[in-house]
């Protein structure tokens, strides 16, 4: 990928997390890690199908990434579940719509979601070469909001910490550049 003027042959960690807040530029940074990567190359998308609007957005997604060599596997919950092809590379997309997902479903709460989510992507990690996490930003809008909302953001601010203690590198992308705060920039 090109940062700072230069081409780099990127060979990603075992596991990073990339966060970046809406437009930010992480999803396609998050790519440019894994094209340089390993073959296979699967796309986990987490976003629930709730509408025609919806699904042609997935079709659309899937259609970009099979030309970049990603299969894509819809995923919202379980990644448990989840059996890969072969020891390839993994990109999660994204977290947020994981977690939302899982803490939502019947008869969950926030330390069921956690535990799933956590061992999903152990499971993740295990079975594949390289992971790439993508999430939202979360921690710099404060938590001063109530009910649902303070639960989803807790939730995902724990995911952060966990994944980010267990990762190989851990960065945020902000106009479309990286800032590493554990691992840093493969040379």
């Amino acid at each position: 990928f090109l940062h700072g003027g230069r081409h780099h042959a990127v060979h990603p960690p075992m596991l990073t997390l990339v966060i970046g807040g809406a437009a930010s530029g992480k999803s396609a940074f998050a790519e440019s890690l894994c094209l340089c990567a390993p073959l296979p190359r699967t796309y986990l998308a987490t976003m629930q199908v709730w509408d025609a609007e919806c699904a042609a957005r997935v079709a659309r997604h899937r259609a970009m990434r099979q030309q970049k060599q990603f299969a894509t596997v819809e995923c919202p919950r379980g990644l448990e579940a989840i059996a890969l092809p072969q020891r390839g590379t993994v990109l999660l997309e994204d977290l947020g719509n994981l977690a939302a997902n899982e803490l939502y479903s019947p008869g969950a709460d926030s330390r069921s979601a956690r535990q799933n989510i956590l061992a999903g992507i152990g499971h993740l990690a295990l079975h594949s070469r390289h992971l790439v996490v993508v999430s939202n930003e979360v921690g710099t809008g404060g938590l001063d909001y109530g009910g649902e909302t303070q639960r989803y953001l807790r939730l995902l601010g724990q995911l952060h910490q966990e994944i980010g203690r267990q990762a190989d590198a851990v960065c945020e992308v902000t106009g479309g550049l990286p800032l590493y705060y554990k691992g840093g920039e493969p040379e």
